[in-house]
């Protein structure tokens, strides 16, 4: 039989006698009698006071029952209804609930909760969202349980009280560990590619786990396909159209709704040689250009340490002075190009000279194939107009590749992929580095399985509309994932290694420099919160697994990868057991070097540096490379994303009709327009770089950390739109303001 208290609405069911009640209750207790035929006893029972807090997400509540277990270090609770009165049937979304659990004494300090939710017959299928669970225990201490977690099934569900836990200092349920794992392990299983990062094993969304889908707002605001972008572009009637562009005046029709001051000056100023190197630096793809300190081999002889440039000193004079620098596309060398509308299609692998003078950074010398040659001439800016101007043209086809391939998907999105699978799959989420890396991991999952779908598939966009196509794209990315090195992902190794530490007007450097020292800081505080000795590293053995799947899946376990070097080297890596030598062929562009991707963690330091590198390029790295697309990119001239006709042979041919004969054709150049709008548009759900909406960590001291990173990521944000409001092209994609937390576009 069972009892109903006239407040709680609460069953307390009696396994072996009935209670009765002596209509009287204090205000941690409750008092019963048991009787029996020989004497009476009086039973206290304690109260721990529950509140569920159902998420703030569509169809998030549930009309199915929900029951909770308390389990703590000196016993469990009874198995308690949440929703069993009337009043309280639904679980709404985006509220509080209120109620009390009953036990015969104190189980002592809670270890998790266990949660179950039962379908019924008119609700067979009502899932529940559930943010957290807040206890208030006998003795008034309060227990907080972050969940955010979709409840799907009938099963048990357990979930860890909030204080951030490592392995070695688990003592009550290590258990709940394994088990969380395992299953982790079950429901994000690895698809392993050749050759390229892994990534989730699902043929489609609806495959994935329902906790890493968009919310029901960012799916309705972000179809993720051309379409839609031509459609709120206005650019549909011109989406079939194959012939090509007459006049370059024409594209402006394309001009749709209130383009950016910074779109405005794209157009306006694309043909220029200072504008053509500054985006080099502060547009989308800041990441190829390098300084040069010897002319590569492969340029022709035409140009060489002689050579006079404007300013009346030679080249190798400013080569000594630091001021001459090298993109070099030799990732696009040997790239088949597509066929487009029945027509071969053109993609270079450019070698561009830069100078840097008067604080302006302007190209001196275009090769645009890598091996010399009579047919392949040198471009100068004292050639004629079309000449150099669609040498500039080029290369910037070839940027385009580059930028997006590389630049974006590959060490942006799919190695984000990768570390939040590895997370997902190795850290339970009592971990503290769960904890922390949790929120940069937000879409990431879904939106990189729609452009595995939609972009880079063979019937997928860059398929149709580039001019390498799908088996282009492929190879291009196969041969940068095996140029990956450590220093290629850390800004402030990168900076030093290209050697741009001196270069004038570099907002992409200064705003990453200064985000990368904020979220390290930050990352410090808090790592070393919970590891206080390098030997807390060593021992955690979640946390190797984490960094070992991440080796092996992401990186193919290279320890020497592809890269470009001029001399011999021999590398000892502090935390490996041998030493690792380089294997160069010096006649080869692309020669093995110490990859140095951590393997595993023997130190706190090493650790920060790493978890700092995975927040800065999940939140900065990819806003740097992403929020600009289209302001870059919708002019499609300055990237055009294929080119019709190949380069002339000789000099003195180029032409205004040979120049729109090789730009993209109509249809390509609104669907391309159309991608680059849809990959560059955020939902009205987005979270940004310091807010922390759901409270994984619920010890004052990691918050106190958290509400000093948003500090100081306002400081930095304030710093970069004083700078910007005196700049003719604000740089504003490394604002904290504008940086989303995750890889979510």
């Amino acid at each position: 039989m069972s009892w109903t208290h006239p407040l709680d609405g609460v069953d307390i069911r009696c396994p072996q006698r009935p209670y009765v009640h002596q209509q009287q209750r204090k205000l941690l207790q409750v008092n019963f009698l048991v009787s029996s035929a020989e004497d009476v006893t009086i039973v206290t029972m304690v109260d721990y006071k529950v509140t569920v807090y159902t998420g703030n997400l569509a169809s998030a509540g549930t009309w199915n029952q929900v029951s909770i277990k308390l389990v703590g270090t000196d016993g469990k609770s009874p198995r308690t209804p949440l929703n069993s009165s009337r009043k309280r049937r639904h679980l709404s979304k985006d509220t509080m609930s209120y109620s009390t659990v009953f036990c015969p004494k104190s189980i002592g300090k809670l270890v998790l909760i266990e949660l179950t939710k039962q379908r019924n017959f008119l609700f067979n299928q009502d899932d529940w969202y559930p943010a957290k669970v807040e206890v208030k225990s006998p003795e008034a201490d309060i227990y907080k349980f972050p969940i955010y977690h979709w409840i799907t099934d009938s099963k048990e569900h357990k979930f860890r009280e909030g204080t951030a836990l490592l392995v070695f200092n688990d003592t009550h349920a290590q258990h709940a560990r394994v088990t969380e794992i395992r299953q982790k392990r079950e429901d994000y299983s690895w698809c392993v590619e050749t050759g390229i990062p892994s990534c989730i094993h699902v043929e489609s969304i609806d495959q994935l786990p329902r906790d890493v889908r968009f919310s029901l707002t960012k799916k309705v605001e972000m179809d993720f396909t051309a379409g839609k972008g031509l459609a709120e572009l206005e650019l549909e009637a011109w989406a079939h159209w194959i012939e090509q562009w007459t006049d370059i005046d024409d594209i402006t029709y394309l001009r749709v709704g209130n383009p950016s001051a910074t779109a405005e000056y794209v157009r306006e100023h694309w043909k220029e040689d200072a504008f053509f190197g500054y985006q080099l630096l502060n547009g989308v793809n800041p990441m190829l250009i390098q300084r040069c300190t010897k002319l590569p081999a492969n340029l022709a002889h035409s140009v060489s340490e002689d050579m006079v440039l404007s300013n009346g000193q030679s080249l190798a004079e400013e080569m000594k002075k630091g001021n001459i620098f090298l993109c070099d596309y030799k990732i696009l060398d040997e790239v088949q190009p597509n066929t487009i509308n029945g027509k071969n299609q053109y993609l270079m692998a450019p070698l561009v000279l830069l100078h840097h003078t008067d604080e302006k950074l302007k190209p001196v010398a275009i090769q645009l194939k890598q091996t010399p040659a009579e047919d392949n001439p040198v471009f100068l800016p004292s050639d004629s107009e079309y000449d150099w101007l669609m040498a500039k043209m080029f290369v910037r086809s070839a940027e385009f590749h580059v930028h997006e391939l590389v630049s974006h998907l590959l060490h942006t999105h799919l190695l984000a992929e990768v570390f939040a699978m590895s997370l997902l799959r190795n850290l339970p989420m009592v971990h503290p580095l769960y904890k922390l890396l949790i929120p940069h991991t937000r879409y990431t999952l879904q939106i990189n399985v729609l452009a595995r779908q939609l972009l880079i598939s063979k019937e997928g966009l860059f398929s149709k509309y580039t001019a390498s196509g799908a088996d282009g794209a492929m190879m291009i990315l196969k041969k940068a994932t095996s140029a990956i090195t450590y220093t290629s992902l850390c800004v402030c190794d990168d900076i030093k290694e290209r050697g741009l530490e001196g270069l004038s007007h570099f907002y992409y450097r200064d705003d990453g420099l200064k985000l990368w020292d904020i979220i390290h800081g930050f990352v410090d505080k808090m790592l070393k919160y919970y590891y206080k000795t390098d030997e807390d590293v060593q021992k955690d053995c979640e946390l190797q697994g984490w960094i070992s799947d991440i080796f092996e899946k992401g990186f193919h376990s290279q320890t020497a990868t592809g890269g470009p070097v001029t001399h011999t080297h021999t590398h000892t890596h502090k935390h490996a057991h041998t030493h690792i030598h380089t294997l160069i062929n010096l006649k080869s562009p692309w020669c093995c070097v110490f990859s140095g991707i951590p393997q595993s963690f023997s130190t706190v330091g090493d650790l920060v540096k790493f978890v700092t590198m995975v927040i800065f390029n999940c939140s900065a790295q990819h806003s740097a490379v992403n929020s600009g697309q289209y302001e870059y990119g919708g002019w499609m001239p300055n990237v055009p994303s294929t080119m019709q006709l190949p380069p002339t042979t000789r000099k003195g041919r180029a032409n205004k009709d040979r120049m729109l004969k090789t730009l993209p054709d109509v249809q390509t150049t609104v669907h391309s327009m159309a991608i680059l709008w849809v990959l560059s548009k955020r939902s009205t759900d987005s979270v940004f770089l310091g807010q922390y909406p759901e409270e994984h960590f619920t010890e004052p001291t990691p918050c106190d950390f958290i509400k000093e990173f948003r500090g100081d990521l306002g400081v930095l944000s304030a710093e970069i739109k004083a700078r910007n409001s005196s700049l003719e092209v604000p740089y504003t994609y490394l604002d904290p303001e504008q940086i989303e937390n995750s890889v979510s576009l």
